[in-house]
């Protein structure tokens, strides 16, 4: 029952969050300088006040904004993120097309830096003040400080264009018609360098603060205590140290996974991966109001949906949790 309480509660708060998102990114959107009735007269070859004129009322741009914002808001409500004038296509449907692809690259890249990050600190801590320890936090600073746009055109021009190693862009093999298990491999393959691209950051950020929390929980008094009864240090890293450091880094993975979809627009933009960053690259340029407003809105709730997660891993992380809940 308490666990229904809490989730029913987050429940209500996330989408009384969503709600908010979605007024706050009408207003912000409308905002911007540029008028999509101009782009589309201008893409079709004529921009007289005539075709403005019923570009505006095909698309429901001239209603008062507060119209434009019921209608809006009345959609959401019923799972209609609109339609875009510029693809004549349903925001859902190019939303759900591209969101695959989107969730492959950031479920891998948050996974890999995951796993990578804990791996690469508890190393760190074990080893303190060694040589290992010093590389580990350099090379944590140096990916944590580089620009992601630039690590992805470098590891292109050495891993793809001089090495051959992985393709240099795209999510699979044009033309190529793999089906089944090659199809698989096909895309795993084009999936390696922007998913490792991507979770660069993120590695060094977890390697960091798991460093970090394990050198902070080896010296708490539990942990002198399990040392005095003759324990392993191989035991009291595992089973004492790191399962109490690991919370602040599972508290800090699931506040940032929704940040990869954010980190993701510019990793599909430089390897052309066909994903939900790359259509909301595409609709800023061309003043697709409804498909940005379309991704906002499920980038905010694959964020929300991200801290929910959170919280029930953490309760089962750290029992404490519930039982002062």
């Amino acid at each position: 029952m308490n666990l229904l309480h809490f989730l029913s509660g987050r429940l209500v708060k996330g989408v009384l969050v969503l709600f908010a998102i979605a007024v706050l990114n009408f207003f912000l959107i409308r905002a911007a300088p540029g008028d999509p009735a101009q782009v589309l007269a201008g893409e079709a070859g004529a921009a007289d006040a005539q075709l403005l004129e019923q570009l505006r009322q095909r698309f429901g741009l001239n209603e008062p904004i507060t119209t434009q914002l019921w209608i809006y808001i009345k959609g959401y409500m019923t799972f209609d993120l609109g339609f875009s004038y510029r693809q004549q296509q349903s925001v859902l449907s190019l939303v759900l097309d591209r969101l695959p692809a989107t969730l492959l690259l950031t479920g891998a890249a948050f996974a890999l830096s995951l796993a990578l990050g804990i791996v690469m600190g508890a190393l760190a801590a074990r080893r303190a003040g060694r040589w290992s320890d010093s590389l580990i936090t350099t090379l944590s600073l140096v990916f944590y400080a580089t620009p992601l746009f630039w690590i992805a055109l470098m590891s292109q021009i050495v891993f793809s264009l001089k090495l051959g190693l992985v393709p240099n862009v795209g999510y699979e093999t044009i033309g190529a018609n793999y089906t089944g298990l090659a199809r698989a491999l096909d895309i795993g393959h084009h999936l390696i360098l922007p998913a490792l691209t991507l979770g660069l950051f993120f590695t060094a950020l977890y390697a960091r603060m798991m460093r970090a929390s394990m050198l902070e929980v080896a010296g708490a008094d539990f942990v002198k205590t399990a040392r005095a009864k003759g324990l392993s240090p191989g035991i009291v890293s595992r089973r004492h140290v790191a399962r109490n450091a690991i919370l602040p880094v599972v508290t800090l993975a699931g506040l940032q996974a929704g940040q990869l979809v954010g980190g993701a627009v510019l990793t599909e933009t430089v390897f052309a991966w066909p994903g939900i960053g790359r259509l909301m690259f595409d609709a800023l340029v061309q003043r697709d109001y409804s498909v940005l407003l379309g991704v906002f809105f499920m980038s905010s709730a694959m964020v929300v949906g991200f801290n929910i997660l959170t919280d029930l891993v953490y309760r089962l992380a750290d029992p404490r949790i519930e039982a002062a809940s």
